[in-house]
């Protein structure tokens, strides 16, 4: 479907958006590796998550929904069962590469493949460690690609350094860890989403983790059994980001955004829109499960450009579109560097940035691993290509509210991925 948003007088009031993607996938898979009932409220309902949760159903895990309640029943480490199919990922990265780490101690077989885009997404980052653990893995394109077929079994612990500081990486390998018979550790210059770790300590795995003064690291070693877990999912500072930057570019506008998860590894957005003059406001803060959230206030203030190097980058690498999209309305030039992990994504997504800037005649030189924006730019407005890409299409729409004529959006049903009610939560906040 295509949607134009139009430009509003203001953004005010108050949303609880939906709850975190990465949590809510974890929620689904740590829990069925556990022994016993996990209950978890407030999970999220969009595309990517529900994929987890029926690939996890097709591996033999119970999971029920009463009143808006999912009740997972653990059927511990070794209690999978072999699917009967092929198993289909749909759209999720996260889905895929967690469900490869777990699958690399399990002693059966498995297929898994995904839809068009998640077929061209890069595997061996995930499958080269697997198989120096153990596991026999093949696939398309040397296992770069999907559909990927996996016989987990005997796994031995190695030492792997994340270059790339993906959340996912990290997580596929210390999720093979819980099986291999020596320790496994992960060591990275800069620590990424560290969600997996956290609820793997909070269900009693045999975990250490390690700030070091050059980087970070985190050893597992085998364990015998999970806890089952009671878990309310914080709000998605991914989504929750939208509006944020919505209500630093639209004058005299103030929205408050309940329950956000702000833990350091996620809030480098939020961090960095303070930097550019934003006013932004942490309330309530408060420990929900080991995660840090609160209530985050924001309010409209002139803004100024500003530099984003790679150390920054893990902890807002999905929200650096939205701030190339904030940086046409800031005074002076943005620059950001070191996100090269941005062409790999849902979509190329500094390709995607670029592109619709240009049918906006709008002002950007693409660099090969971020882009340069040029400060404070009438936006006249026009048609902008989503491709696929949930958070291509979020990020053109909050540009709209500051547009003269409207920005129309093709595609933009994809938002349903993360974020299915995005354009009714938008409509409820523009005055």
């Amino acid at each position: 479907m295509e949607k134009t948003v139009k430009p509003v007088k203001r953004i005010e009031g108050s949303l609880r958006v939906p709850s975190d993607k990465s949590v809510s996938h974890r929620s689904i898979i740590l829990p069925s590796l556990a022994e016993g009932e996990s209950v978890i409220k407030n999970f999220l309902k969009a595309g990517d998550t529900l994929t987890t949760l029926n690939v996890y159903r097709k591996l033999g895990v119970d999971i029920e929904e009463k009143d808006n309640v999912i009740y997972v029943k653990g059927k511990g480490l070794e209690g999978l069962k072999e699917p009967d199919d092929v198993l289909d990922m749909g759209n999720s990265g996260t889905t895929t590469r967690l469900t490869l780490g777990v699958l690399a101690g399990q002693n059966f077989f498995a297929t898994l493949t995904g839809d068009d885009s998640l077929r061209k997404r890069p595997m061996k980052r995930v499958v080269d460690p697997l198989s120096e653990m153990g596991a026999k893995v093949d696939g398309r394109k040397e296992a770069n690609n999907l559909p990927i077929s996996i016989r987990g079994g005997k796994l031995k612990g190695i030492s792997y350094f994340n270059s790339k500081m993906s959340a996912q990486v990290k997580s596929a390998i210390l999720l093979a860890g819980l099986y291999a018979e020596t320790p496994t550790e992960v060591v990275e210059p800069i620590v990424s989403r560290d969600h997996t770790e956290k609820m793997l300590n909070w269900m009693g795995a045999n975990i250490e983790i390690d700030f070091m003064t050059d980087g970070y690291k985190v050893k597992i070693s085998k364990t015998d059994r999970l806890k089952p877990i009671h878990i309310n999912v914080p709000a998605d500072p991914s989504s929750a980001a939208f509006f944020a930057a919505a209500a630093s570019i639209v004058p005299k506008s103030e929205i408050i955004l309940k329950d956000v998860m702000v833990n350091p590894t996620r809030d480098g957005f939020f961090r960095k829109l303070k930097e550019m003059g934003a006013d932004i406001e942490y309330k309530n803060k408060r420990d929900e499960a080991g995660e840090i959230v609160a209530d985050v206030i924001v309010k409209y203030n002139d803004l100024k450009g500003v530099k984003v190097v790679k150390e920054e980058v893990p902890s807002m690498i999905d929200e650096l579109p939205l701030l190339a999209i904030v940086a046409t309305q800031a005074e002076g030039e943005t620059v950001i560097t070191g996100a090269e992990e941005l062409r790999v994504k849902e979509s190329d997504r500094i390709k995607a940035i670029v592109e619709n800037f240009k049918r906006l005649n709008l002002e950007i030189e693409e660099l090969e691993d971020g882009m340069v924006i040029k400060g404070k730019q009438k936006v006249k407005g026009g048609v902008v290509d989503s491709y696929k890409d949930h958070r291509i299409a979020m990020g053109f729409a909050i540009l709209g509210l500051v547009s003269e004529d409207g920005i129309t959006i093709k595609d933009a049903d994809c938002v349903y991925i993360s974020y299915p009610d995005f354009f009714k939560h938008l409509e409820k906040v523009s005055k």
